[in-house]
């Protein structure tokens, strides 16, 4: 029996933080070693031009992120990780896709109401508009069974299954229609500064986000300014509001360790959330120390970095040819 395929993508426009990692990258490395599907990951460079980036810093940054994925336990023998923009198959596939998706479907989508609200009338690019195109596209290609997508992004999943039917109305089936993936056991991260909302690698507060490459000092003094409440109570109460502080460091707490809530609860019965929180920070410095050690080993290994991204496109591409092939054949393009 043919493995199901599975694909998710992060952009490169800045260093992952632990809740990517808690929350995505730690089990995507626990699937591919089970090797029970076929796996694809990508940096969405391409995505990630849809806002003005310096043509230097991006690229260093890319390679940064591809050394951290790797250096995460990521391994291009187990699994296709590679630049997006390396798959030429993406964007002839966005550009065929596009003239299936309707513009008053695109014009729908809640994201790109968010983001061309920041621009001034008429000033959002092409490119914003058309994301859940390329985005479509990224899925489409794999002929992807589970993408892994959050609450704003399931907008985005459903267009692609409705671009996928629509191409399959007219043609013949050839896109298989991709299903929402739920991540098991998957730890939720909040901000550190405002615990209402998910970590973000974009928040302006440098004291929200822990990053991958924060030193150990840094990390725990990150935690130790962590907004939590006046109770001093270490307690896990998921349906209190005014605990959305402490609730997020214990499962961050919880994912570095292993331990359940109410161990956590028991080991800091008789303790104040300065304890805590400086015990949560030593938990995750603890983990990201080995992971930085070996960034830096595979980040100063130029020819290494290169052949594994290389390695990750040939992989991707050879997924990807035989499918653009039939799709060009059945709208009708000639084939050299």
């Amino acid at each position: 029996m043919a493995k199901k395929t599975f694909l998710s993508g992060i952009q490169p426009t800045n260093i992952p933080h632990i809740g990517n990692y808690f929350g995505a990258v730690k089990n995507w490395v626990a699937s591919q070693n089970t090797g029970e599907m076929e796996s694809f990951y990508f940096l969405a460079d391409l995505h990630a031009i849809t806002v003005r980036q310096d043509p230097k810093a991006f690229k260093n940054q890319t390679l940064n992120c591809f050394a951290l994925f790797l250096a995460m336990g990521l391994e291009p023998e187990k699994s296709a990780l590679f630049v997006q923009s390396h798959v030429l198959e993406h964007s002839e596939l966005a550009w065929i896709l596009g003239c299936y998706a309707m513009f008053g479907e695109l014009s729908r989508m809640t994201q790109f109401k968010d983001k061309s609200g920041a621009h001034k009338e008429g000033e959002a690019n092409i490119g914003l508009f058309s994301y859940p195109v390329l985005q479509a596209a990224d899925i489409l290609i794999y002929n992807a069974d589970f993408v892994p997508v959050g609450k704003d992004q399931k907008q985005h999943l459903e267009l692609a299954r409705n671009i996928a039917q629509r191409f399959n109305s007219a043609h013949g089936e050839t896109f298989k229609l991709p299903e929402y993936y739920a991540t098991p056991n998957t730890a939720k991260i909040m901000s550190l500064s405002e615990p209402s909302k998910k970590m973000s690698k974009s928040d302006s507060n440098p004291n929200a986000a822990v990053y991958m490459l924060d030193s150990r000092d840094m990390v725990i003094k990150k935690f130790k300014r962590a907004v939590t409440d006046s109770e001093a109570l270490v307690e896990y109460r998921g349906d209190d509001e005014s605990k959305a502080g402490i609730n997020s460091l214990m499962s961050i707490y919880s994912a570095a360790t292993g331990k359940g809530f109410g161990e956590i609860q028991s080991e800091f019965a008789e303790k104040g959330y300065g304890d805590f929180k400086t015990a949560v920070g030593e938990s995750v410095a603890d983990i990201l120390a080995p992971i930085q050690k070996k960034y830096n080993e595979i980040r100063s290994d130029g020819a290494f970095l290169e052949s594994c991204m290389k390695q990750g496109a040939e992989k991707a591409s050879a997924k990807a040819r035989p499918l653009l092939h039939a799709v060009r054949e059945k709208i009708g393009f000639l084939q050299l």
